[in-house]
This record gives C-alpha cells, structure tokens and sequence, in this order.
C-alpha cells in the first residue's frame, strides 16, 4: 500500500505533463495528436484514481510528505499530499467526469485551428491538475495552490476567444471576484499560522490546534466561507459565473460541474471540525446558501439563454449545498457535489449538443421542436432534468432529500424554502427542456436544414452520464429504504463524523419525500401546458425584474463600480496631477532652474573669474578669523 500513497502524486502530475507537452508544442502537434495526448493524460489520472479509491475503502490512507516547500525559522511547510476518503471521491469526480467532458471537447472544439486547439487543449489539462493539487493539498498552502491555479485557469478559459472584448471583460470579472475571497482565505491561513504554527491538516484539526484557535475560529471560520463564497459564487459574489459562459460550453461545464465551483464545498467539508466549533458561522453558511438558493433559482425562471439558465441553476444547487454545509450535514453536501457533478455535466454537453445543431444559437426563444432531430440529445436533457428535479430514483433525489431533511431537522421554515426552491427548479429546468425541444420550430430556415445530431465523441459521454445521473444516487440511498444504507457516509465517516443522528421518525421521513415528489411532479405538470406551446412575448412586471437578474449587475455597477471609478478619476486628476505630477516636474524645475543660473559662473571673463578668486579668499579669511573662532 505504501506505493498506492507515494504513487498519488502520479494523479495531478499526468495532467502536468500534458499540459507542458501541448502547450510547448502546439504548433507542432496535429489535432488528433493534441486530442490524444490531452484526453489520455486524464484517463492516467482516473484509472490511478481508481485504483488509490479502492485502497482507500480497504482502509488505507495518509499524508505523503515529498520535500520541505517553505522554511522560514520554526515554519514549516511541506510539500505533502493527502489520500483519504473526502479527497479519493474527489479524485473520482475530478478526473471521471473531467475525462467525459475532454473527449466532448475534442469533437465539440474541432472547428478551432491547430494552435487554438492545443492551447485549449492545455488550458483544460492544466485546469484539471490545478484542482486535483487542491483537493489532494495534505495542508491549506498547497490547497491555496491549487486555488489560485483553477481561479487563473477560470480566466483564461472564460476569455478563450480572446478577440470578444465582452468575453475578456467576463474573464476579468471572474478573476476579481476570486481574488476578493482569495484575500480573505489567505488572511485565514496568516491567522492559522499565528495561532498554531502549523498549515498541515492534521495538527490544525488536532485536539492541541483545535484548543489554540478556539478564541478565534468565529473569525477564522467566516475568513475561510468568504473565501468560499468567491469560488462556489454565493451571495454576494456570484454574479461572475453566469457570465463565465463566455467561454466555450465544455468549459462551463468543467467550471460548473466537477471543479472549480465545488472547491469551496471542498474545503468546508475539509475543515467541518473547525465549523462545528463555531454556530454563529455555520448560521450564516445556512442563511447565505438559502438565500442563494431561492434568489438564483429566481433569476433561472426568465432566462433566455439555455447557458444562463443552466449556470443560475448551478448558482442555486451550490446554494443547497452551502445550506447542509451550515446544517451540519456535510456528507449530504459532499454527495449533492457528486450527483450534481453527473446531472449538470451532462446538461452542459447537451446544451453544447443543441448550440452545436443551431449553428452557434442559444436563445431558446429561436429553438422548439428539435426532439425530432436530436433524439439522443433529448433523451439524455430529459434525465438530466428529472435527476435535477429530485424525481426518485434517479441521483438528485437521494441528494437533495438528505439536504431537505437535514434542513427539516434543523428548522422547518429553512425546509419550507428549500423545498419551494426546489419546486422553482422543477419549473424552470422544464420550461428549459419544453421550450427548447417541443413545440413547433422557432429558428430560420438556415437552422432548420441544418439541425442534425452531434457526433459519437460528443453523444457517448452524454449517455454515459445520463446512467451516471441515474444511477448515482444509489451509493447513498437512506436507511430508510435499505438497512445497511448510507454507504457513502460509512465511507467518509473518517473525515466527516456522522450527522447527529436523524431526529424525525422514519414515518415522517416517508412523508417528506412524498410531498416534495408530488409537489415536483405537480410542477412539472403544470410547466408542461405553460410551454408546450410556448410563443415568444415580452415580460413585463416582475417578470422583466428577473428577466434583468434582479438587477444585482446594474446595483454593483452604481453603488461599487462607479464610486470607485470616481475615486480613481479623482486620484487621477488631483492627487496624481497636482501632487504627484507637481513633486516630480517641481523637482525637475527647481534643476534646470539651478542649472541656468550657475551656469552664469562659466562666463569666459577673466576679470570676473580674478574677481570671484578674492571673493572667495575674503569669504575664507573672514570665517578663519571670526566664525571658526
């Protein structure tokens, strides 16, 4: 077993690798050449994944320490990994769902020429390796590694084509958001080094760590969810990942799916000892999540763009997440991370699917009736839909019934929302799938001729995810239903302890899950004859409010944005201007000006030069005799 540990590093580094392989040889290698060194240096990192999963189950695990990163007087910092159950899952998800959406890629991108596939190519590769170094990171700096590494990988993907302004200003938001959160992660890790002396996983959560940051872990704890909040996108800084569908729809799906927004999820369920010291903050992780749960899902129901709905929709399923996480329910929240990963992928690559069909078109106000041309693209959305929509048995069912009870258990107010939330995202994921694929055709005849199903290497992985959305929820089924269920929390009870135990009879829990079965069905009912004939008509109202995101954008823009473009015009004008400017150009003044009347010394006269010699022998003469002395 020992080389399943000291071999994990072979898992990030096959990334790596490809990465520097296409990235220095892209205009050497040939598509399919670039395709196959990028999708298999994935597949490496997954069959390793694989492997280090099952000895983990057999109860293997540790922390590999490979050489000292950072010394600095009693400091130490070394470069270490760590495999156990929260990272190897992980791992699972990273790299399984990772792979689907790089052999995607490689049809969906085929378009690109030869450099700007590779370079995506390399973008992706380095991505991947940039969240497995965090979810693997054995302490909090190479975790911050990793983060920075898939918040800078956001950015360049986002702004892929680089040529859209409006994509490069999408980009640039991402990456300002993430550094708002990234500074207050990083003051965290300042304050656990101050307290501890220690960023390593194992000594921060240790009886001793625990005891030394008691006085502080309020603060720490709230540093550490804002930190969150910029890489999962909850209030108040979520409004950077609709517009990161910028970028190409693989990358959405990557960013959206299995890595970059489920790192703060990650890092949370990472440190749950830490929470579950501090109740003030994990009421302010379960209100927040809460609050963008319902505010996101509101957003989703007037979307036009079938990636924006989708990516609201993401915004509003981290929300639940965030919401167990504050309940206390972080093995709940870990599986919603992975029947997430398999429905939303797989909405993404369909919504990729349908673009690719429509020529480049994304308003599904242009679309309808396309279930006659893209059966297969049709039948997997559908099951994305329903796993999305929490209609048993398929995987987002089982998930996020565990975060509705868990909410019920802890306030059933909190379970009223969350429940209508779901409800909410009944609707609008099947307003999505019936306006888009049924109903009469919307589009031009130019799209019309041209709708066809997307390829093999695009419709396979649609599939496979499709039985993954079916079938994953089955690895967590309750006990209610099965007596030895709940595997997944037998499996990460090591780094997660187990929920307090259910406080509600298995009656009620029955009569949970039927209510919100029902209540979704009846929804997705009555969105069915609201759309099946949908007509195109402008909202007003309300409507035109959430049709606008409930204009966050625009308050941003007014009440941040645009005083702190005030103040740089006026450190602009004033400050630089009459201070700054006026230091440097009176310095450079007072020179010449020195310089002009000195010269006048040089006057080529050799009476004023005799002249200035007795002056200056009077002047020395003068201080001997009456100032020296």
């Amino acid at each position: 077993m020992r080389n399943a540990l000291e071999l994990s590093y072979l898992v990030p580094l096959f990334p790596l690798i490809g990465f520097l392989i296409i990235g220095l040889g892209r205009r050497y290698l040939s598509k399919p050449l670039t395709g196959v060194i990028g999708n298999g240096v994935i597949l490496l990192s997954f069959l390793m994944s694989i492997w280090i999963f099952f000895q983990v189950k057999e109860g293997n695990s540790g922390v590999v320490d490979y050489f000292n990163f950072i010394s600095a007087g009693s400091l130490k910092i070394p470069f270490s990994l760590q495999i156990d159950a929260l990272s190897s899952l992980f791992l699972l998800i990273i790299t399984g769902v990772g792979f689907l959406i790089h052999v995607y890629s490689a049809s969906y991108m085929h378009h690109e020429s030869k450099e700007h596939f590779a370079r995506y190519f390399s973008y992706l590769n380095l991505f991947v390796f940039s969240m497995l170094l965090l979810v693997m990171g054995g302490n909090f700096v190479i975790l911050f590694i990793g983060w920075e590494g898939v918040g800078l990988c956001s950015y360049l993907l986002i702004g892929y084509w680089f040529k859209n302004t409006e994509y490069n200003y999408a980009a640039r938001k991402a990456f300002v958001m993430n550094r708002i959160g990234d500074l207050a992660f990083l003051i965290a890790i300042f304050m656990i080094i101050a307290k501890v002396g220690s960023v390593d996983f194992s000594a921060v959560f240790s009886a001793e760590g625990l005891q030394k940051l008691s006085p502080s872990v309020t603060l720490i704890t709230l540093l550490l969810f804002i930190g969150a909040t910029g890489k999962s996108a909850q209030i108040p800084l979520y409004t950077w990942l609709p517009d990161a569908m910028a970028g190409p729809t693989p990358v959405s799906a990557l960013i959206h799916a299995a890595t970059m927004v489920t790192a703060g999820i990650y890092m949370i369920a990472r440190s749950n000892v830490l929470y579950s010291l501090s109740e003030v903050t994990s009421n302010i992780v379960a209100y927040i999540g809460l609050g963008t749960a319902l505010l996101a899902a509101t957003i989703a129901l007037k979307q036009n763009d079938i990636k924006k709905v989708l990516a609201y929709s993401t915004v509003s399923q981290l929300g639940y997440m965030f919401l167990a996480l504050g309940v206390g329910a972080y093995t709940a929240a870990v599986f919603h991370v992975m029947t997430h990963a398999f429905f939303k992928a797989l909405l993404f690559l369909g919504s990729g699917s349908v673009i690719h069909a429509m020529g480049g078109e994304q308003d599904i106000r242009n679309m309808g009736g396309l279930s006659k041309k893209l059966k297969w693209t049709f039948f997997t959305f559908t099951i994305g839909c329903i796993a999305i929509a929490g209609i048993p048995p398929f995987s987002g069912f089982f998930s996020k019934d565990a975060i509705l009870l868990s909410a019920f258990e802890k306030n059933p107010v909190m379970y009223a929302i969350a429940l209508f939330t779901a409800l909410l995202t009944a609707f609008y994921m099947f307003r999505l799938l019936f306006v888009t694929f049924t109903g009469k055709f919307r589009g031009t005849h130019e799209q019309a001729h041209h709708l066809h199903e997307s390829p093999a290497l695009m419709t396979i992985p649609l599939i496979i995810l499709a039985v993954l959305s079916i079938v994953g929820g089955f690895v967590n089924i309750p006990v209610v239903f099965i007596k030895d269920g709940e595997s997944l929390t037998e499996f990460l009870s090591p780094v997660i302890a187990k929920h307090g135990g259910h406080e509600v009879s298995h009656s009620t829990e029955y009569l949970l899950m039927g209510l919100s079965t029902v209540l979704i069905v009846g929804t997705i009912v009555f969105a069915w004859f609201r759309f099946k004939n949908f007509q195109p008509r402008e909202e007003k109202g309300l409507g035109k409010v959430l049709e606008n995101k409930w204009y966050v954008d625009e308050l941003y823009e007014k009440v941040i944005v645009a005083p702190l473009n005030r103040f740089a015009g006026f450190l602009n004008d004033i400050f630089e201007r009459y201070i700054i400017d006026g230091v440097v150009n009176g310095v450079g003044r007072a020179v010449n000006y020195g310089s002009r009347q000195l010269r006048l010394l040089q006057s080529g006269q050799v009476g004023s030069y005799v002249l200035l010699m007795v002056l200056s022998i009077l002047v020395l003469l003068l201080y001997q005799f009456f100032i020296r002395k």
